[in-house]
């Protein structure tokens, strides 16, 4: 019969500054007090409280600021659903650009997109899923992602040049719903969508533009959309830290 040991020290006083900040006792984006303070509260040593800190880094709750001390995270957890963010109303709501600025606004923030465009050679996985030659130049677009002042993504999209050459999405805005609405006045409306989803280390640019340790996750989403004659005309590699995100995935029963 296995014998329960005691949570080790610091990952009580882990459980414990969690609990405070969750109950709002230091608001989102606030400095909590520092490492002497909260060893005192907790009865506890400053080494103890700095291990547990460490925990709540991890866990991307709080982060450190350069001589500041540790600040509570700055945003809640956004809440990301696969169905509704991509349709319509949803893109087009108030001329939003697009799932990501609509979903944004549905959850009371505003949203900035900093876009790069570019017509690149297709990585080998993205042309196989296009359907075209290794190497075929494809339109991609690049995008880094925020909520209000701070950066919850990053996205980029690979579509066929032979579509979308010569439209509003080679350019940095593609207008009201965002590409998804103008492959649909192209004549390649899509018509379902796939996501694969995995956990992974973020990138040296991911962690960058982030705010990321490299010892935390994000979650790596690559979706494809296909028109009703089932032609892939997109493939979008995203990234969103795994502590900032609640991915929400809805479907009718059988």
């Amino acid at each position: 019969m296995a014998i329960d040991t005691p949570r080790p020290e610091y990952m009580q006083v882990a459980d414990a500054i969690r609990t405070a900040i969750e109950a709002g006792e230091w608001e989102p984006g606030t400095l909590i007090p520092p490492e002497p303070e909260l060893a005192a509260r907790y009865g506890t040593t400053r080494a103890t409280v700095n291990r547990a800190l460490s925990i709540l880094r991890a866990e991307g709750l709080v982060r450190p600021r350069q001589g500041r001390g540790t600040t509570v995270r700055p945003l809640p957890v956004l809440r990301r659903d696969a169905a509704g963010r991509q349709r319509r109303a949803t893109r087009e709501e108030g001329q939003a650009r697009g799932a990501f600025e609509g979903e944004l606004r549905q959850l009371g923030y505003t949203s900035r997109s900093d876009v790069n465009v570019a017509e690149v050679p297709a990585p080998e996985d993205v042309a196989e899923l296009l359907g075209l030659a290794e190497g075929t130049i494809v339109l991609a677009r690049r995008r880094e992602m925020y909520a209000g002042a701070e950066p919850v993504q990053m996205a980029t999209s690979y579509l066929p040049l032979d579509i979308v050459a010569g439209s509003a999405i080679t350019g940095t805005d593609p207008g009201p719903g965002g590409t998804y609405s103008r492959l649909a006045e192209l004549g390649h409306a899509p018509a379902a969508f796939a996501e694969r989803v995995q956990i992974r280390r973020p990138t040296d640019a991911e962690a960058r533009f982030l705010q990321m340790d490299l010892d935390q996750r994000v979650i790596a989403i690559r979706r494809t959309a296909t028109t009703a004659a089932g032609r892939v005309v997109e493939v979008n590699e995203i990234a969103l830290p795994a502590h900032q995100w609640e991915l929400v995935y809805e479907w009718p029963a059988e």
